[in-house]
């Protein structure tokens, strides 16, 4: 069940919950207004509304909205690192390892929540804090792509998180414009689009100590 699910299951004023049941209903409250309104715009007394609980115990969770923005995107952050490690051990053939991976990031994007706006789209990037964030998961995405990229072709670690970084920013920006565009091209078609050009690239580079290619 996500955060927002669980927020819709329990909304109901003056239901006593466990503290981690209630921190993930908070969450998924917070996620909701922040989706729909932007940092700048939300307030605490929304989100406490939109839980269906007082202020004072939204404030025993987390003492500020920052507090809550930055436990939403470690949240989500970590979600997409997950799901693209999963993607590029789910097979050993590289160019399903390249879909998995294209389809890794249109799933991101496509989640009801909107999760990935409050990580790729947020209007809270001058703050140190959460820059911070949004460089790490940026990092540790291409850090998993590049450790396959270096087994596999024996390039260098620098020459594999340049094609790294390439296919991950390729992935999360086509995705975002997918979606911006009303999904005008279905998902499965949209992905195997992108994964012919991304297999045009990186398949050019030879498996390490094999004249064959991927």
């Amino acid at each position: 069940m996500t955060a927002i699910e669980q927020t819709d299951a329990v909304r109901p004023r003056g239901t006593r919950l466990p503290r981690r049941a209630r921190r993930n209903q908070l969450l998924g409250a917070a996620q909701e207004v922040f989706v729909a309104q932007g940092y700048h715009a939300a307030a605490m007394d929304d989100i406490a509304e939109r839980a269906g609980v007082s202020k004072p115990v939204l404030y025993q969770h987390f003492p500020g909205k920052l507090d809550l923005y930055l436990a939403l995107l470690d949240q989500h952050c970590e979600a997409l690192i997950r799901s693209v490690r999963h993607a590029l051990a789910s097979t050993s053939d590289n160019k399903q390892r390249v879909r998995a991976t294209m389809d890794a990031y249109f799933a991101y994007v496509e989640d009801d929540g909107g999760a990935f706006r409050l990580v790729f789209e947020s209007d809270l990037t001058n703050e140190p804090a959460v820059r911070e964030r949004v460089d790490k998961v940026t990092n540790d995405c291409a850090e998993a792509i590049c450790d396959v990229i270096a087994e596999d072709t024996g390039l260098s670690r620098a020459e594999s998180m340049l094609l790294a970084s390439g296919l991950g920013g390729l992935a999360q920006v086509v995705a975002r414009s997918w979606l911006h565009s009303d999904r005008s091209v279905p998902r499965d078609q949209a992905v195997q689009l992108l994964t012919s050009l991304a297999w045009r690239g990186i398949a050019g580079f030879p498996l390490h100590g094999s004249d064959q290619q991927h």
